[in-house]
């Protein structure tokens, strides 16, 4: 029992180190030179794992200021689900931080709804934050869009680093806080 409870805590003790060795993914590593994995999480749904998800972030990184900090959220889909819908539940998502505008809110769906493509198992989402800029996002690596609105990024990336998430471990999972959880 000793030498078990041993392995947990050297394992714990040395899993951010492990998260610094991750090699980061091209467009990650294009877009945000230094980036380190923070942390990493597991979305399910009703027992059904939809997507997991990487945080990469530069040294510095503030998780109470995530909308001031260049970022790159990586999501690796588990199942097959359409564009439009992961563009209406994100809608959906942002609005816990705060009303948004029904213009406002018609003009990001209809933004997210071009960009957001449909996936398949296996396939990557990342989205990188351009802090008072932007959102890009990429499919597998590959460009899909750019959304030129700063408020959009700061409260699309909320959805999973704000604190009005409604995936709270998820959240502390990404922010390396959970370093039991992969």
């Amino acid at each position: 029992m000793t030498t078990r409870r041993s392995a947990l805590v050297t394992l714990l003790a040395i899993a951010p180190a492990l998260h610094a060795q991750v090699a980061a993914p091209a467009e990650i590593a294009a877009e945000l030179p230094g980036a380190r994995l923070l942390g990493r999480g597991r979305l399910s749904f009703f027992g059904l794992h939809v997507y997991d998800a990487r945080l990469w972030a530069g040294a510095g990184f503030e998780a109470e200021r995530y909308a001031q900090h260049p970022l790159g959220l990586e999501l690796e889909y588990a199942r097959t689900l359409d564009g439009s819908k992961i563009a209406e539940r994100s809608l959906d998502e942002m609005k816990r931080s705060g009303p948004i505008p029904p213009a406002l809110a018609q003009r990001w769906l209809e933004q997210m709804t071009r960009t957001f493509p449909d996936v398949v198992q296996g396939d990557r989402i990342t989205g990188v934050q351009r802090p008072a800029q932007s959102a890009r996002f990429f499919l597998n690596g590959a460009l899909r869009g750019e959304l030129q609105d700063a408020e959009f990024a700061a409260r699309f990336f909320g959805i999973w680093l704000g604190p009005q998430t409604s995936e709270p471990a998820l959240r502390r999972a990404l922010l390396g806080l959970d370093t039991g959880r992969s």
